[in-house]
Parts: C-alpha cells; structure tokens; sequence
C-alpha cells in the first residue's frame, strides 16, 4: 500500500530548516529504482531544487532513463554521515525529458561538491561532452524528514512508548 501526502503536506516538510540545509547542501541524493531487469538499484547522484521538486540530469543513453521511462516510481534519501543523522526521504514519481545542452540547474549542482578553483574547468568540460542531456524531475508524493532532536523513526518511536508504558 503506497501512502500519499498532500502537496501542502510535503511543502512543510520540505521548508523545514534541516531539510533545506539538506536539499541546499552538497550532499548527493541516493536514488533507488528498479532498473530494467526488474532488480533494484540506488545511485549517488547530484542533484537541485525546483520548488518542491528534485531535479537532476544525466547522459541521455544512461541506464537509469530507460529504467524511469519504464517504471517512474523512485525513492530519494539525502543524509549527512554527522552524528545525530539528519535523513531527509522522498519518495515519488521521475519524468525525463531530453534537453539541448548543459542544464543550469546541473552546473549548480556540480558546483556544490567542489571548489572554486575546480570549477572552471570541469564546467568546461561538461559543456563540451554534453550536445543534449536528460533532465530527471522527482515529483514528490511522501517525505519524511529524521533529524533524531524533533522526529525519529517510527519504529524507534513505537520503541520508546513501549518502554515507557512498562516503566
């Protein structure tokens, strides 16, 4: 049984200040999806902010686009290694579509995991790889934000209540 949010629902959760240091971080997502064989797979993979949609983009003969053309569903994880974890999941539903050259969106994201200096020429070189690219846009249909001060894992939840009321 898939359970659904509300848009408004998944905005709040989004707007919250760990989730945003978490979509504006350079963290990369960790996208599962199932690839074509029918086995599941989850990737590292850069990504930016549209409003509440995650976006990303990739060579056009990537194995993943065929996969999403083919079933969209996904999940999203973006976490920090830092103690206390501060998990952000999405799950949702991708739509690809090709576009001419390099997206802005892409150079954004690339420059959050490197420096300065590193930069220029990476952004140079990917400009002159890329003819086209597939844009990857996740819409959003349940989020859950952990950052184990305000929300836990439900099963950690449970845990606890079941502890106290034995106490």
């Amino acid at each position: 049984m898939t359970t659904t949010m509300t848009p408004e629902e998944i905005a709040t959760i989004l707007a919250k200040p760990y989730a945003q240091a978490l979509l504006n971080g350079n963290e990369p997502a960790r996208m599962a999806y199932t690839g074509l064989d029918g086995d599941p797979r989850a990737i590292p993979i850069g990504f930016w902010t549209e409003g509440t949609q995650i976006v990303m983009a990739t060579a056009s003969k990537s194995a993943k686009v065929a996969a999403l053309r083919k079933n969209p569903r996904v999940a999203l994880t973006i976490d920090t290694g830092a103690f206390p974890p501060k998990v952000l999941l999405i799950r949702g539903s991708a739509e690809v579509e090709v576009v001419q050259g390099v997206p802005e969106g892409y150079l954004t994201a690339g420059h959050k995991v490197m420096t300065d200096e590193q930069y220029p020429d990476w952004e140079a070189g990917v400009k002159a790889l890329y003819s086209e690219m597939v844009v990857i846009t996740i819409t959003p249909t349940w989020t859950k934000l952990l950052d184990f001060e305000t929300t836990i894992p439900k099963a950690v939840e449970d845990l606890i209540q079941q502890k106290s009321a034995s106490s």
